[in-house]
């Protein structure tokens, strides 16, 4: 008897991603510290700090009483003393990075401004803790930590000075104004300096009890720059300047401060040395300054992916609301039920700006959590070579570059690799250094470049999804805010510019390639396995990304000038630009696939998961065809770009078929006339060339790049399905009855 099989119906999304979710993709399930730091960031987010916004405390420029209460709730609720190890009075031991990327996304989820507050506090003494003499560490992250029960000191407040008020704030990190010179030297004395610095932009300096400012020598007797520690109590001038104007992040301080003060040379990041009677700093500002922002700008772009996340739920709420209140609009209707979800525009463009924050959490998280596995085989790098007693610059680049051949051949399928050298180079702390200092240089520009950057353009599109509610200050989640802060972080710890300068020289890292191409060849088993995340789309389109960059180092332009080249910026940094998304898109995924191999064995998290990998699948897909076709088009500009148009030339034109010869073949070749005229120039007999500016280009040498071209935009297909069943499943998810901000 003949059976009748019924297709199961597709699992849809039931409701929001919870903690438990966000756990499993962002890797820390098993770290209950971690979970329980994010419950308090949480807590001070979308209590304090949301009724100040809500209150309109963002309306002032002025640091004041209310907003100072923040410093005391992050301080309360374990915030401040996260950055400490136990031995300085904190209470997570290790790397912090992933520590302070949770507590900038759960704050800026309400809040940049009170984020930034929080992260300018580590900001200033980031150089202490990563440069710092054992002294000055000790004793700075100690006194930054908040008094325990019965201690009656005060915490300690730092700020950051880098910037300079001439010409422009930021510009440039490696001009400095700031001077220093020795202004007393006793014999059996300490030298005493004096700092003369002026800050712009400064964050914290409304009530920052220290400044960590990177000064240059103004003295014969000081060679080079460094950064130093200054203190308000210090002799002198220690000005908190007046506050900013900024349109922005208003529930943080920033002030153009001035110090002119005299200061022991201890105070020197790093300490010192003496040579031939010249103060000689061990660290540079700009060593500083490179340790240090290769790590906090991370924290920078998950404020902005927060931004992004945290608007799905009041669009929802505001999609749905819209048309109620209204005489003919009745409880049960769809007009009534769902509003403007009705309409796919608008669920279409949600799906959008949704896919854009996950990927850009997925970068960012990410990053954060590879730096925590750099730091310690940094340190174990350091000993290794002091042991070896090869000094920094030239001679430890060398030595890390053989170190990273070895590497190379943990990735190059051609190399005959046996399993025990295999296993001796994973074994290698070196070895492991510089595979992963590879993929910071290149995933920290990245996500500050790519989650600032195009994330601000969707919180454009986020806010107009609110119509002209979202550009009330009673809007929402904010939202209208979020927009404007953003504008502000895509500029924080180098502008767009300088990221993608960063990248246009570590992209090129042969160990960074070689990395690469594995990743290309795990999205085709992906592809096989999940055919609906997009991965196959994804592959292609970073397949065509490398024959693009290959293409652009050996070729020139119609000039004969080199493409590929440090000063040709307009080849270099849209480039960069495309490895930003094609990045972001794939590390969605395997966010998406962790979720996917750990999320049954939660109880809270399988009940629903069904519905939510179809979701998340749907939105990796989205993800992947809008970062293939930004990459397509990228990469089409720089490949023909830089080709001068054929012109209708004597030469040109003999190219070209006559009519009248391809009407006398069509009895030979039947079909070769219609065929010419539609893939070549014809000119037709008495009318001349066509109307255009000169024959079609040719391919020649470049059949690769079109044949790769053609292969990523048939491996679109089924994105649009997947974009329906996304929108689909926002006109059905469940949300909460109000937002659980402000109060």
């Amino acid at each position: 008897m003949p059976t009748t099989s019924l297709e199961q119906p597709r699992e849809v999304l039931r409701t929001l991603p919870g903690d438990d979710v966000r756990a499993i993709m962002w890797r820390f399930a098993e770290r209950f510290d971690l979970q329980m730091l994010v419950q308090s960031a949480r807590a001070v987010a979308r209590g304090p700090v949301a009724r100040l916004v809500a209150e309109g405390e963002r309306n002032s420029h002025d640091w004041t009483e209310r907003k100072a209460e923040l410093l005391k709730a992050c301080d309360e609720a374990g915030l401040t003393a996260a950055f400490m190890d136990p031995a300085e009075g904190g209470y997570i031991e290790g790397p912090k990075n992933l520590v302070l990327a949770l507590i900038a996304y759960e704050l800026s989820w309400v809040d940049a401004g009170a984020a930034t507050s929080s992260m300018a506090g580590h900001l200033g003494l980031a150089p202490i803790a990563e440069c710092g003499t054992p002294e000055q560490r000790d004793f700075y992250l100690s006194m930054a930590c908040p008094p325990k029960a019965g201690d009656e000191r005060k915490t300690w407040r730092g700020a950051f000075a880098l910037t300079e008020p001439l010409p422009y704030v930021g510009v440039e990190t490696g001009l400095v104004s700031g001077k220093m010179r020795v202004v007393d030297w006793s014999k059996d004395g300490e030298p005493v300096l004096q700092i003369d610095k002026r800050g712009r932009f400064i964050t914290n300096m409304g009530f920052a009890n220290f400044v960590t400012a990177a000064v240059d020598s103004d003295d014969s007797r000081i060679k080079g720059s460094c950064m130093v520690i200054l203190h308000d109590t210090d002799p002198g001038i220690y000005d908190r300047g007046t506050p900013t104007q900024k349109l922005v992040h208003q529930l943080s301080s920033t002030c153009d401060p001035v110090f002119s003060l005299k200061v022991p040379a201890s105070r020197i990041i790093g300490g010192y040395t003496v040579r031939d009677g010249v103060i000689v700093p061990n660290y540079s500002h700009g060593e500083v300054i490179e340790a240090v922002f290769r790590r906090t700008r991370v924290t920078v772009a998950l404020m902005t992916a927060a931004k992004l996340l945290s608007a799905v739920e009041p669009v929802v709420r505001y999609q749905r609301g819209r048309f109620r209140g209204g005489e003919s609009v009745q409880p049960g209707t769809p007009r009534y039920e769902l509003g403007l979800q009705t309409k796919e525009d608008v669920l279409h463009r949600l799906v959008d700006v949704w896919a854009t924050g996950e990927a850009a959490a997925s970068l960012g998280f990410t990053t954060a959590r590879l730096f925590d596995e750099l730091a310690p085989l940094e340190h174990h790098k350091d000993a290794i070579m002091t042991e070896k007693k090869i000094a920094k610059g030239r001679a430890q680049f060398k030595a890390l570059s053989a170190v990273g051949n070895d590497a190379l051949q943990l990735f190059d399928p051609a190399t005959q690799c046996s399993a025990e050298r295999k296993a001796e180079l994973e074994a290698d702390p070196l070895v492991q250094f510089v595979i992963k200092d590879s993929l910071a240089n290149v995933l920290c520009p990245a996500a500050k470049l790519w989650n600032t950057g195009h994330g601000a353009t969707m919180m454009r599109e986020a806010v107009s999804l609110m119509g002209g509610y979202g550009i009330t200050e009673d809007c929402p989640g904010f939202l209208g805010q979020k927009w404007m802060d953003a504008q502000l972080e895509a500029t924080y710890e180098g502008p767009e510019a300088v990221q993608r300068r960063q990248l246009s020289l570590t992209m090129t890292n042969e160990l960074f390639l070689a990395q690469f191409r594995c990743w290309i060849r795990e999205l085709r088993e992906i592809a096989g396995r999940r055919p609906g995340t997009g991965a196959c789309t994804l592959a292609t389109a970073m397949q065509m990304w490398m024959w693009t960059l290959k293409h652009l180092q050996q070729a020139v332009d119609a000039d004969g000038v080199k493409l590929y080249h440090s000063n040709r910026q307009g080849v270099t940094f849209p480039l960069a630009d495309a490895l930003c998304w094609l990045l972001a898109a794939r590390l969605m995924i395997l966010d998406v696939l962790k979720l996917e191999e750990d999320g049954p064995a939660n109880p809270t998290v399988a009940e629903g998961l069904p519905g939510l990998l179809n979701f998340m699948t749907d939105l990796c897909h989205v993800q992947a065809a809008r970062a293939a076709g930004e990459t397509g088009r990228i990469c089409a500009e720089l490949v023909f770009g830089y080709q001068r148009h054929p012109a209708w030339t004597e030469e040109s034109c003999n190219s070209c078929y006559l009519s009248d010869d391809l009407d006398a073949l069509e009895g030979f070749i039947p079909g070769i006339a219609s065929g010419a005229r539609l893939s070549t120039d014809v000119i037709e007999a008495g009318k001349g060339h066509p109307d255009k500016a000169g024959p079609c280009v040719s391919f020649d040498g470049l059949e690769g790049f079109t044949r790769l071209r053609n292969k990523m935009d048939g491996c679109l297909t089924g994105v649009r399905l997947s974009k329906d069943r996304a929108a689909d499943a926002l006109a059905a998810v469940m949300i909460p009855e109000a937002l659980d901000y402000p109060l």
